[in-house]
């Protein structure tokens, strides 16, 4: 007889120029984003009201670039990470065109690296993801890596192709804001900074901390049909070192931004990833804490320019030292996630 289940993809199942086209198209609704806006605190305007967004030239609120992503990743996951030990980072990441609700969303993905690693037992491999929407213009676009679980460890490994990222999206290839400045009400925003406000070099301290429940990290990766069974399967995760389901990174990524509202409350629009890793392990229970800092600065005229930010986010660790890494330049174990990208913002004037 067939084999009807699908056990997923194992490392060696992976082949550099594979194509995946991921089932389970997905229609994003009014009531997915209010669930997001529950489990996650967002609050910004351009993603919260209608009438906010038409007076920035929209048709209305759209759904917030994360919110995209995740569902656009949460596609991938059968195929790519199902078998993962982990997902490791992302780059090149661009978000094209705005989604509204009512769109519909779906996923493919090309392999574009494979290295096994040292133990003979797992493997990276690394993908470009492409979504698009029902009239299949792109989406969002983005590359991420993961560590997968061999099944057979006596298979040879494959030739290591490591592919060659761009350390940033520079600012002559960021994609155009999809807002108007002219309309743009910072009262309304809940902040009165703007692009030039900002300087090069400067850190924030986001000051606001938010414990994430069981249920809630659940419920959330759920709501992205995100299956990888780190994040789901308690029986299993129990027998592993860690001893509990690891929370889906995307969970950390949306809190450590609704966090940063609170001294970025008008750099809605992530329009870019340059670069973003989970560092270390979120568990339930824990409390996230988040500070920014403004690495770099693009005017892209019509009144917006771009902040690019490394967005840093600790567990049970307040941020007024901003703390990093150590002296010998690794991530302190309280760090969780270091996330350089860029976001639109209005100017003042």
């Amino acid at each position: 007889m067939t084999l009807k289940s699908d056990p997923g993809n194992f490392f060696e199942d992976f082949t550099v120029g594979d194509e995946l086209i991921h089932a389970t198209p997905r229609t994003v609704t009014e009531a997915d984003v209010a669930l997001y806006t529950a489990l996650t605190g967002s609050r910004y305007a351009l993603y919260s009201a209608d009438t906010f967004a038409q007076d920035c030239g929209l048709e209305g609120a759209p759904i917030d670039p994360l919110l995209a992503f995740h569902v656009v990743f949460g596609k991938t996951v059968p195929d790519i990470s199902l078998n993962a030990v982990a997902n490791l980072g992302y780059a090149d990441g661009r978000f094209l065109t705005a989604v509204y609700p009512g769109d519909t969303l779906r996923a493919v993905s090309e392999v574009i690296g494979v290295k096994e690693n040292s133990n003979g037992k797992t493997g990276v491999v690394w993908v470009r993801t492409t979504g698009y929407n029902q009239e299949n213009e792109d989406v969002l676009t983005y590359v991420r890596w993961v560590m997968v679980n061999k099944k057979d460890t006596s298979k040879p490994a494959p030739a290591a192709v490591v592919p060659e990222l761009p350390p940033l999206v520079k600012p002559g290839k960021l994609p155009r804001p999809n807002f108007s400045a002219s309309g743009y009400d910072f009262v309304l925003a809940g902040s009165p900074f703007g692009y030039e406000d900002y300087e090069i070099g400067e850190k924030i301290d986001h000051v606001d901390a938010f414990t994430v429940e069981e249920a809630e990290h659940q419920i959330a990766t759920r709501l992205y049909q995100n299956t990888a069974k780190v994040h789901f399967n308690q029986h299993a995760q129990a027998q592993t070192p860690r001893g509990k389901r690891l929370i889906y990174g995307g969970v950390a990524i949306s809190l450590a931004r609704s966090i940063a509202f609170n001294g970025l409350a008008n750099a809605a629009q992530i329009i870019a990833i340059n670069a973003g890793s989970h560092v270390n392990p979120l568990g339930s229970g824990d409390t996230v804490y988040a500070w920014s800092e403004v690495l770099d600065k693009a005017d892209l005229g019509d009144g917006i320019g771009a902040l690019r930010l490394r967005l840093v986010a600790t567990k049970n660790l307040p941020c007024s030292d901003f703390p990093y890494k150590n002296a010998d330049g690794k991530h302190l174990s309280d760090v969780i996630l270091d996330f350089d990208y860029w976001a639109a913002i209005p100017n003042r004037g």
